[in-house]
């Protein structure tokens, strides 16, 4: 007999910031509760210059927080209380002020102490004039919140309130909720959730003496997307990166190593367990044989450096006795269809991420383009985006083509 229990209702922090988008946020709290949810609003200082606290108290039906030292919810530690009721913390609109103030780690007052001492996830609706969006401080601290595991809904490109066009636009209320929840009202389904998957990122450095190394040109920007992604989607996450400039995601666990032996050790070390494998790391196809033990003076006109392979971690993963679910990325400067579904073949692997390179696409960019594919000639385009939503569409295909690997592995069971 089905059971007749009601899943608890999702409950939402919703933040508001002092933007003029603030008028459409009592519209979002509608559209959350008409989906099931419980809603908290939080508003800071600046945010009750645009709408009064009265109105989302009617909309939500619960009294609004807008103050850390408000002493008889404190008395209780009101904030840390809130931070654990959440399943899950929106801000919207986020303006530019509050996403610099969560970047750097400051609990100015009550809705950034609290985004502070959640564990929930942490989802932001920017809403900001195109020239601010567009500012290289403002993109940094975007970036940095997006490696740590914040979540961006939008901002969309419109006509703005200052009489500017251009990206900035919050998200309509419709389009947040659409994001966050399924239509049952239901907080949208973690499909890897209880998966554990080991992801590599970043480049590797061969020696060829103590001051010099053979490398790639990899930021690590990707492989670390898609590791937030993983984890967003319920993964226990293993991040074994390269040397790069990027800070942990919240809740992954990473392993440093410097050269391509290093990593394929560290890999074999960890995939006991794991379900899938995403090899995202720009590996050394080469290596010197020999590193010098000191440093090499410049003498001669030519010198010659001899090179072996590096050990194929991707190949080897993928060639286990019982291989995890394998997927890899292919960074190519032309005929970039053609030598995915190469190495897609030579390697024996289950999906493969490609996307062009070269001097003006790829490196050292907020953005990319990517399109997937899998044996069979199964072929998906994800189209241009930021690295981050570029992430969760590939993180979403993994899930689904790692589901259908499972159902068509698994016996049929027949009557006897």
């Amino acid at each position: 007999m089905a059971s007749t229990e009601r899943a608890p209702a999702p409950r939402v922090l919703l933040g508001v910031t002092g933007g003029i988008a603030a008028y459409k946020s009592p519209e979002l709290v509608r559209r959350l509760i008409e989906r099931g949810c419980e809603v908290q609003v939080v508003m800071s200082r600046g945010a009750r210059e645009f709408v009064g606290p009265l109105t989302f108290q009617a909309v939500s039906g619960r009294r609004v927080r807008d103050d850390l030292w408000d002493s008889a919810a404190e008395a209780a530690m009101g904030h840390i209380e809130l931070a654990r009721w959440a399943d899950v913390v929106v801000v919207a609109p986020a303006t530019a002020n509050f996403l610099g103030t969560l970047a750097a780690g400051l609990g100015a007052d009550l809705l950034s102490t609290l985004c502070l001492a959640t564990t929930a996830p942490i989802v932001l609706a920017p809403a900001m004039n195109q020239a601010m969006w567009a500012n290289p401080a403002v993109q940094a601290n975007r970036a940095l919140l997006e490696a740590r595991g914040v979540r961006f809904l939008g901002p969309a490109t419109g006509d703005q309130a200052c009489g500017e066009t251009g990206p900035g636009r919050m998200l309509e209320p419709s389009e947040i909720a659409a994001a966050l929840l399924e239509q049952t009202g239901r907080l949208r389904v973690q499909p890897l959730k209880g998966l554990k998957v080991v992801i590599t990122a970043g480049p590797t450095r061969e020696p060829i003496d103590p001051v010099r190394y053979i490398t790639n040109r990899s930021s690590g920007k990707m492989g670390f997307a898609v590791a937030v992604a993983a984890r967003e989607a319920g993964a226990e996450v293993v991040l074994v990166s390269g040397p790069v400039s990027l800070p942990t995601p919240a809740a992954v666990r990473r392993i440093d190593v410097e050269t391509a032996e290093q990593m394929y050790a560290r890999v074999h070390d960890e995939i006991a367990g794991a379900q899938i494998f995403i090899g995202c790391a720009a590996v050394a196809d080469y290596r010197p044989r020999d590193a010098a033990e000191q440093k090499i003076k410049r003498s001669a006109a030519e010198m010659e450096l001899a090179l072996v392979r590096s050990p194929d971690t991707l190949a080897s993963i993928a060639a286990l006795p019982r291989p995890p679910f394998t997927v890899g990325f292919a960074a190519e400067t032309h005929d970039v269809a053609a030598h995915a579904r190469d190495k897609l073949e030579r390697k024996r692997i289950d999906m493969i991420a490609a996307n062009q390179v070269g001097p003006d696409c790829g490196f050292d960019r907020e953005t990319n383009a990517l399109t997937v594919y899998w044996p069979g000639g199964g072929e998906l385009a994800l189209g241009e985006g930021g690295k981050g939503q570029l992430a969760r569409r590939l993180v979403d295909i993994v899930a689904e083509r790692y589901s259908a690997a499972r159902t068509i592995a698994k016996p049929t069971s027949r009557a006897v």
